[in-house]
C-alpha cells in the first residue's frame, strides 16, 4: 500500500487534536515517574516550573537533593533518549539555578541533580539519575 492509498482510507487527525492528544500523554508520562520518585519515598516540590530560562517537567527533593527530571516519552526507552538535545540540557541547568534561588536558604536542600526519566509506549519508566551536570 503506498501512502496515497493510506491516506485516504485513513484522514489525518487535525493539529490541535494531535497536540491535545500529545498533551495528555506528556502529563501522563509525568505523573508515572512523579509516582515513582514518591514511592522511592521522594517529595515532588513542584510539577511543571516555568522560569524565563525554560521549564522543568518535575522537581523532586531526594533526601538532601534538589532534583531537576526532565521526563521523555516515546514508543521506545532508546527512542525518548535520543529527544533531549544539548540545548535542553543547558535551560534547565539554568531553570534549577533560578528554582533554587527561590528557595528559603534555611530549609533548602543542598545538593543539586538532573535525572532523566524515559516512559515507552507501554507506561513503563526507567530513570537516569545524575545523568549530567550543570559543567557537562
Amino acid at each position: 500500500m503506498d501512502r496515497t492509498q493510506r491516506t485516504a482510507r485513513m484522514p489525518a487527525r487535525p493539529r490541535a487534536e494531535r497536540g491535545a492528544a500529545n498533551r495528555r500523554g506528556g502529563e501522563m508520562a509525568e505523573e508515572a515517574v512523579a509516582l515513582h520518585y514518591m514511592g522511592r519515598g521522594c517529595r515532588v516540590l513542584a510539577r511543571r516550573w516555568r522560569s524565563v530560562a525554560g521549564e522543568i517537567d518535575l522537581v523532586v527533593q531526594d533526601g538532601e537533593t534538589v532534583v531537576a527530571v526532565e521526563v521523555k516519552r516515546a514508543s521506545t526507552h532508546d527512542t525518548a533518549a535520543l529527544r533531549l538535545s544539548p540545548r535542553q540540557r543547558a535551560r534547565l541547568c539554568a531553570a534549577l539555578a533560578l528554582f533554587c534561588e527561590g528557595q528559603d536558604a534555611a530549609g533548602a536542600p543542598d545538593g543539586r541533580r538532573f535525572d532523566l526519566a524515559l516512559v515507552d509506549g507501554m507506561g513503563r519508566v526507567e530513570l537516569y539519575p545524575n545523568a549530567w551536570g550543570e559543567d557537562w
